[in-house]
Formats: C-alpha cells, structure tokens, sequence
C-alpha cells in the first residue's frame, strides 16, 4: 500500500503500563503490520486489531502480555563474523526447486 509517506516518517509505537494485561502496538510498518494480522487471525484471544487507518497505513493492536518479546543482541566480534563466513561456506544452504 502506498501512502505518501516516507520511511522516515512512519511510525511503530508500543506501550503498555504495568497494571493492564495487554500491549498496545500501532505501527505503520508493512512487514510489522502482516506478521500482527496473521498472528491476531491465527490467536484471536492473544491478539487483536482494534484499529485499521488503511488511508496512512496505520494498525493498532492490542497483545495479551507475555505474547510480544523484544530480542536485545551484542554486536557481532570480527573473530565471531569470520567463523560465522566460514561456516556458511562449508554448509551452503540448498534451496528447493
């Protein structure tokens, strides 16, 4: 979907407070947005669409606590990426046909 908008100008926000059980996540991110909708088809008691602004791209989801997580990684060492370069060479991935 187009909107006019440019990357720098959309927006994810997520916020919840310690006392509700739920997330709250709107975003204007394409791939955020699929993976949100799949997910509240797929879990309706988990995940819900409580608003679809299709004219700026915009969704809002409410997620029951403890189904949303954020992943913090550490940069990758040069010695880390090296062995990760050479391990994918010896192990080349075979995509199907």
């Amino acid at each position: 979907m187009k909107t006019g908008l440019k990357k720098a100008q959309k927006q994810t926000t997520i916020w919840f407070d310690e006392a509700e059980p739920v997330i709250h996540v709107r975003t204007q991110n394409t791939a955020l947005r699929n993976r949100l909708t799949g997910f509240a088809a797929k879990q309706p008691e988990s995940c819900r669409l409580i608003e679809d602004d299709a004219e700026v791209g915009l969704r809002e989801f409410e997620i029951r606590k403890g189904r949303l997580s954020f992943r913090l990684t550490a940069p990758y060492t040069e010695q880390r990426r090296e062995q990760s370069r050479l391990s994918a060479r010896r192990n080349p991935v075979r995509r199907a046909r």
